[in-house]
């Protein structure tokens, strides 16, 4: 599964978009509101509340335990 290069998700491979430049780097974007953000507004994905407050909740979803 691919990881998108802008929101760091996984997404499943026949979706997305896959971009080489001419250096040959790989870039990966789950949808056109990463591709856009990155790529035609030049936004930092550190920056940008939506992205961060996905890691965030990403991270608590990994690290609780279930309660016995």
């Amino acid at each position: 599964m691919p990881r998108c290069t802008f929101c760091k998700q996984n997404y499943e491979f026949p979706y997305g978009l896959t971009l080489i430049h001419n250096d040959g780097n790989i870039s990966y974007f789950c949808s056109s509101k990463c591709r856009k953000n990155a790529i035609n507004l030049k936004r930092d994905n550190k920056k940008v509340n939506w992205v961060r407050k996905a890691e965030v909740s990403e991270n608590t979803e990994t690290t609780e335990t279930p309660k016995s």
